[in-house]
């Protein structure tokens, strides 16, 4: 067990996920509590329009830990990770994606990270030397040239924003939730370089990832690339132009 002396709260959204959300939660629950003993599971139904949020709600049923969170409009990825966050109880605050192609138990380790080093934020690194991918060359193609695009823009210390499995302390990112604009893709460079600006520590941990969606391979396509794109170009606005993140606001 990891000795945390607080709670977990692991945020997880969700849209148009009825075939797999409850099975995720159920096999969620089971692994995260075998290592940590309190925590609590923050799913956000981010405007479903299949039985999502009847999928969720059958599980918060079986399970009091399940915190289901839900609204009507789709609003996007970083939305819904900011809703979920906003509303965690836990001093400790993680990522999942709703289809765990990120298993919870590498979850155990990035906890370990943050404690023995003393980290505020941990996060998944595709390109680390000891991760393990079972993934599409498109997908790896997309996210090396993000890479590339990021180090040149904002010179942050991070091979990979991009993966789904994070941990933050709260005190590092609830100061920072309000800021967020970004409800896309680019939700997570948005998030890394507003905790980074306020001093934060960030490492990076080995990720071993199954894609399970290969009837849906293109799930992220050409437009949604764009968008990252122009929101990158905004961020760094933010960042250079209006000194938007600083420690003042």
């Amino acid at each position: 067990m990891v000795d945390l002396g607080a709670k977990l709260s692991v945020v997880m959204p969700a849209y148009n996920e009825e075939k797999l959300i409850y099975e995720s939660l159920m096999k969620t629950i089971s692994i995260v509590s075998s290592f940590v003993e309190d925590f609590e599971i923050v799913v956000v139904n981010d405007g479903s329009k299949d039985n999502t949020l009847k999928e969720i709600k059958r599980a918060a049923k079986e399970d009091s830990r399940i915190r289901p969170v839900s609204y009507g409009k789709n609003r996007g990825k970083g939305n819904a990770i900011m809703a979920g966050v906003m509303q965690s109880d836990g001093e400790y605050i993680a990522f999942l994606d709703a289809d765990l192609e990120l298993n919870p138990m590498q979850l155990e380790g990035y906890l370990e990270k943050m404690l023995r080093d003393n980290k505020d934020v941990v996060i998944g690194c595709k390109f680390h030397k000891d991760s393990k991918l079972k993934y599409p060359f498109k997908r790896k193609v997309i996210s090396m040239g993000y890479y590339l695009m990021l180090l040149v823009l904002f010179h942050l210390n991070v091979k990979d924003t991009q993966t789904g499995i994070k941990v933050f302390k709260a005190s590092a990112i609830k100061p920072v939730g309000h800021l967020i604009r970004t409800a896309g893709f680019a939700y997570d460079i948005e998030l890394l370089v507003a905790v980074h600006r306020r001093g934060a520590k960030i490492a990076q941990m080995p990720v071993e990832v199954v894609f399970v969606r290969e009837k849906n391979a293109n799930r992220i396509g050409l437009k949604d690339t764009w968008h990252v794109f122009l929101d990158t170009w905004k961020i760094f606005y933010r960042v250079y132009f209006l000194h938007y993140y600083d420690e003042k606001r």
